[in-house]
């Protein structure tokens, strides 16, 4: 199969819903990561996204709705905290669980009564969802456990000869994947940390939990509700060590343990007069940095052949949580603490 990569127009919009409604895939930017997008209502189709990514069957997808008149299709119920949370945070980086309704397909949930929807904030994904009719089920565009793209070329590397088209719209503002939380009448659960943070949660609804899973590993025998939630994910080829303590420390405990060919992995400004290579992934204040660069760094380490990466390690609060929890599934949960 040939990949046409286009940038995004009305005409290439129009090209790619066409694609979507003949049970074909396409990826879509979106502000999070770019998505690998299929229409939600065909199974063939959705079974393909899986083939694909060589994702496993086990793990949900989010599916992208265009207005809120779509939750009608697709939930059982919305609870009154939903209704606040979509108001507050939608479109945007932001997904929730519900109920399903009997209409959604048991592959598209892993055969769970709860399905993950989200409403993007991306002009060419509104377009494209608005244009093909159709609710879309998109996880990221990449190969199951690796970074996830957010460039049209990622997915370009990840999935040439795979799918029809790629529809470039830039590199993605958010750059890690989208909040998603289930949710009760009065209490909001964090599966997986994104751009909508915690806090900006509880100005929202009154109570606010953060899952276990979100900094640890999946108990074992439990089900992934999430995308996101599994032991190992976002990780390139090396062995990634995040490292928790000053900088020198640091750099002593990489020097000590390097092995093969190594690189460090740190904020900007930290890299002048490193004892070893470095690539630098934000500031260490800016949250927001990190988060559009963490993706990006981590691939690149492939393209430099690295062995072993040594992570610095991000804040846990604010948009630092979804950070780390990306960072700590790219390390396997490996973290030295100095």
């Amino acid at each position: 199969m040939k990949t046409l990569l286009l940038p995004v127009t009305p005409e290439s919009i129009k090209k790619a819903a066409r694609l979507i409604r003949q049970g074909e895939l396409v990826g879509m930017p979106t502000e999070t990561v770019y998505g690998l997008a299929a229409d939600a209502t065909n199974e063939t189709a959705v079974k393909s996204i899986f083939a694909a990514k060589g994702r496993p069957q086990d793990n949900p997808l989010i599916v992208h709705i265009c207005d809120l008149a779509m939750l009608n299709g697709l939930a059982a119920q919305i609870p009154e905290a939903a209704k606040r949370l979509a108001q507050a945070f939608w479109p945007g980086p932001f997904t929730m669980i519900l109920k399903k309704s009997p209409a959604v397909l048991d592959v598209v949930t892993a055969g769970m009564d709860t399905v993950a929807i989200r409403f993007p904030s991306h002009p060419a994904a509104l377009a494209l969802i608005r244009e093909s009719g159709r609710p879309i089920a998109a996880p990221s565009a990449n190969l199951s456990g690796k970074p996830s793209p957010t460039k049209a070329e990622h997915v370009y590397e990840d999935l040439n000869g795979k799918i029809p088209l790629i529809l470039d719209g830039g590199e993605c503002a958010v750059g890690l994947e989208s909040t998603v939380v289930t949710v009760s009448e009065d209490t909001v659960r964090v599966l997986r940390p994104g751009g909508v943070t915690v806090d900006d949660l509880k100005r929202v609804v009154p109570h606010v939990e953060v899952d276990s899973a979100v900094l640890h590993q999946l108990e074992e025998g439990r089900k992934a509700a999430s995308p996101g939630m599994k032991y190992k994910h976002y990780a390139p080829k090396a062995k990634v060590v995040i490292i928790d303590g000053p900088l020198p420390a640091f750099y002593e405990y990489a020097l000590r343990h390097k092995e093969g060919n190594t690189y460090c992995m740190v904020f900007e400004g930290e890299q002048t007069d490193a004892p070893l290579p470095c690539l630098t992934y934000g500031g260490e204040e800016d949250e927001a940095s990190q988060a559009r660069s963490l993706f990006d760094c981590l691939r690149r380490f492939d393209e430099l052949g690295a062995d072993t990466v040594f992570a610095r390690s991000p804040a846990t609060d604010g948009v630092g949580l979804a950070v780390y929890n990306r960072l700590l599934r790219a390390a396997a949960f490996q973290v030295v603490t100095l």
